[in-house]
């Protein structure tokens, strides 16, 4: 017995209901993200509001003090950059270099979908168990102390799911025909991968890398598990000197803090005008995490316009 052939008044109303289901699906989601940004604008603006007047050259080249007035973020600021130069010099080589591995070299076989599986859920475990991490292994086991290299190392343990997963993603995004032009011509798999497939992927991996460094700038809980000092006013020994071989590495084990265990600790007290120096120091830590996004951004389209497919 054959179906019946829906008559073309039918075919008409599925279309239009189809239609106005994509409307109002695009209405709905547009909703939602002018919720969020106006969220995130009314919240930022009353930020900006009330360390604005905190915001001058000398916050940033002031110690942290007890006086509110002559509090500043020299130490925090300094910190930050060197924690997140440890994270990015371990999580980005090991991340890319394990995403390349699993995704063109390793057999597949239930090990590898165990550790595909740990990957994914280890990118959603919450950063305190990260922080409680390092705090046994790093500073107990390892006795690398309350150091600039511990903090980089809980990080970097933090945001390398994420680097594995965009550059999993990266290298997925590459159309089969690269990979088969090339064996076609003789090419190795070393060279394929090292000619192909990583120039293709390069702006997905780099996306993927900033996105990871920006929620690592900000976090805050793992920092504190591992010990970070929430009042300091001295910067570690510099990583340049001025005697062969002009690189020192005592900063690694120097006491450090980061901007948002400063915010915390101003928080913290009673006085108002510690609150407008969190304030402050939140509006600066928004443009840092905003100008690495934007340079993910910026990156990824001169990177894929520059690429020949």
């Amino acid at each position: 017995m054959s179906a019946i052939a829906p008559s073309r008044t039918e075919v008409r109303r599925l279309i239009v209901r189809a239609r106005r289901l994509d409307v109002l699906f695009v209405a709905l989601g547009i909703v939602a993200l002018g919720i969020g940004f106006a969220t995130f604008v009314a919240l930022f603006l009353d930020m900006l509001i009330d360390g604005w007047s905190r915001l001058r050259p000398e916050f940033f080249t002031q110690f942290p003090s007890r006086r509110a007035g002559q509090a500043g973020i020299l130490s925090a600021w300094v910190g930050t950059l060197l924690v997140m130069i440890v994270t990015a010099c371990v999580a980005v080589p090991l991340g890319v270099a394990a995403g390349i591995y699993l995704e063109e070299y390793a057999p597949k076989n239930w090990v590898t979908d165990l550790i595909e599986i740990n990957i994914t859920n280890l990118a959603g475990v919450p950063s305190i168990v990260y922080g409680l991490l390092a705090l046994g292994l790093f500073v107990y086991a390892f006795g690398l102390g309350q150091s600039v290299q511990t903090a980089g190392l809980t990080l970097a343990l933090l945001i390398l799911p994420v680097v594995i997963v965009a550059t999993r993603e990266a290298i997925r995004s590459i159309p089969g025909m690269i990979r088969e032009g090339a064996y076609a011509v003789g090419a190795t798999r070393w060279q394929t991968v090292k000619d192909h497939i990583i120039p293709y992927s390069t702006p997905g991996i780099l996306t993927g890398v900033i996105i990871g460094m920006s929620r690592a700038i900000g976090e805050t809980a793992p920092i504190i598990t591992i010990g970070a000092l929430t009042f300091i006013a001295f910067l570690p020994p510099p990583p340049v000197t001025g005697d062969f071989p002009f690189l020192s590495f005592e900063w690694l084990s120097a006491p450090f803090t980061v901007m948002p265990i400063q915010m915390f600790n101003w928080t913290s007290r009673p006085d108002p005008a510690f609150h407008a120096n969190a304030a402050a120091a939140g509006t600066i830590l928004v443009f840092m995490t905003l100008a690495m996004n934007a340079l993910a951004i910026w990156l990824r389209f001169r990177l894929r316009k520059n690429i020949k497919w």
